[in-house]
């Protein structure tokens, strides 16, 4: 296929592999639509199957991030990749030919229920070997999902991530929404990365109507994706506490997160930021003043600095890092990680300046400091720089906002037919949303990919050498979502 050959010429140049998508039905031809992420932007590599097409050579073999994204391209349009790895379920239900049977001549009833091997596929064979499926009810408050643990008792030599309980079909959903309804469910893909959602959807959305948001919305933007950031990372470090039984430091964490929250709230009237970002800049200014923000900024800012540099100080927590989950920096290249999760492993990619957009390039930033053990550890203190450069972003913002006046926040958008691609820096990495319109400016495409669906797929990947108690550390300093997984 010319495309695949097109693909690894750039792939070979430094593009990075940053999504597969799906368009269309087999009886008329499905569309591929690849995302290649570069220097300044995002570019698409489309090719349109013959009607009546189920099959395509693997690409896997050749680019180890489209793992997933043909596995989800199987479940969802029936497309068969030659030679791929493995082609089970994954966004959508196991077959019921897996559940457990009960035992010749019983009665259907639990006591009567014997283990059914075929329930749970193996992929490690050996002497010992079991399978320990946790999920995806678990305790706490999480999402969602089922993680089959290999193992012979101590070690983990495979985790197989069976994300297909939270998927919601809201690709459909899309369809036939108006940018303007769009932007309401781009919010809820993903609620701990509402505003970036929102953010690449509207970009996608102002690139097809050749609309540019005024500064004072550029700038309130940054200013709640920002926000976003901090309150995310520091759910991060509290759930790296909680693992370690640090009480003191999951109450610290968990008062420091609350307070972002509320000031989100005071700002938007929504702790997430929902309903800010429109098509076309924001719905309306902060509700409180430059001033304000600042003194709130300020006295939480040193709060998280202190707390932070303690439980960096804290042996018996340290331990529990490093070394853990380690992803290396050939491996995470390979698979373009994004986020914290590639920036541990040397990666430099960030789509707020590499691919800027809003008011990014209006702002000033230190040098980043490069991080390549790619474990907990590594991921952890990338947050912690990361939470220090956006309250620096964030006085920046204030003070620029002051400058702006009484600028209207938004203006007209009105996208024609046509397809794009928009991004934006979620705290877990980047967000890009796919998007087709008809002549009316509904939708008739809408593909969300979110940085959870895409390094997920490596977590799999960080276990070798690592135990069972190293589960919750690995599966914490990852900071994804699972609603971001499967949509």
């Amino acid at each position: 296929m010319s495309l695949w050959a097109r693909l690894l010429t750039r792939w070979d140049t430094g593009a990075r592999f940053a999504g597969l998508a799906g368009d269309g039905d087999i009886t008329e031809g499905i569309t591929l639509h690849v995302l290649l992420a570069e220097q300044g932007g995002i570019d698409t590599l489309d090719v349109t199957l013959p009607p009546g097409t189920t099959r395509y050579p693997c690409l896997t073999a050749d680019v180890p991030g489209a793992f997933w994204y043909e596995r989800k391209l199987h479940d969802l349009f029936g497309l068969i990749p030659d030679g791929h790895p493995r082609l089970d379920s994954l966004v959508l239900p196991h077959p019921d030919d897996g559940e457990p049977l009960p035992s010749p001549g019983a009665s259907f009833h639990p006591s009567h229920v014997e283990p059914d091997e075929r329930a749970l596929h193996r992929h490690v064979m050996g002497t010992g070997m079991f399978s320990i499926p946790h999920g995806p009810v678990r305790s706490g408050v999480f999402e969602s999902v089922e993680y089959v643990v290999e193992s012979p008792g101590e070690d983990i030599p495979h985790v197989n991530v069976r994300p297909h309980f939270k998927h919601r079909g809201l690709e459909v959903r899309f369809e036939g929404m108006h940018p303007e309804q769009g932007v309401l469910l781009a919010e809820r893909v993903e609620g701990i990365a509402s505003v970036a959602h929102a953010l690449a959807f509207c970009h996608a959305v102002e690139e097809l109507a050749g609309a540019q948001p005024p500064l004072s919305a550029q700038l309130v933007r940054v200013l709640h994706a920002e926000l976003e950031r901090v309150a995310n990372h520091l759910d991060v470090a509290l759930k790296l506490a909680d693992a370690a039984g640090l009480a003191v430091a999951v109450a610290r964490f968990g008062r420091h997160k609350e307070c972002v929250l509320r000031l989100v709230s005071a700002l938007c009237g929504n702790r997430f930021g929902r309903g800010v970002v429109v098509p076309g800049g924001v719905r309306a200014l902060p509700l409180l003043a430059a001033g304000e923000i600042r003194v709130r900024l300020e006295t939480l800012g040193h709060a998280i600095t202190a707390d932070a540099a303690a439980l960096m100080q804290t042996a018996s927590f340290l331990d529990r890092l490093r070394d853990t989950g380690p992803l290396a920096e050939d491996f995470a290249s390979a698979w373009g990680l994004l986020g914290p999760v590639g920036r541990a492993s040397g990666s430099t990619d960030d789509a707020r300046w590499q691919r800027p957009y809003d008011a990014y390039p209006k702002l000033s930033r230190q040098p980043d400091r490069r991080y390549a053990d790619g474990d907990a550890m590594a991921r952890l203190r990338v947050r912690w720089d990361e939470v220090a450069e956006s309250f620096d972003l964030l006085r920046q913002v204030l003070d620029l906002l002051a400058d702006t006046g009484d600028d209207v926040p938004r203006v007209p958008v009105e996208p024609g037919t046509g397809q794009s691609v928009g991004w934006a820096e979620a705290p877990q990495g980047e967000v890009l949303y796919l998007i087709r319109t008809d002549a009316a400016g509904r939708l008739r495409r809408c593909a969300p990919r979110s940085a959870s669906f895409h390094n997920l797929a490596a977590f799999s990947h960080t276990f070798h050498g690592d135990i069972l108690t190293d589960f919750p550390f690995i599966e914490a300093s990852f900071g994804l979502s699972i609603a971001g997984v499967v949509m």
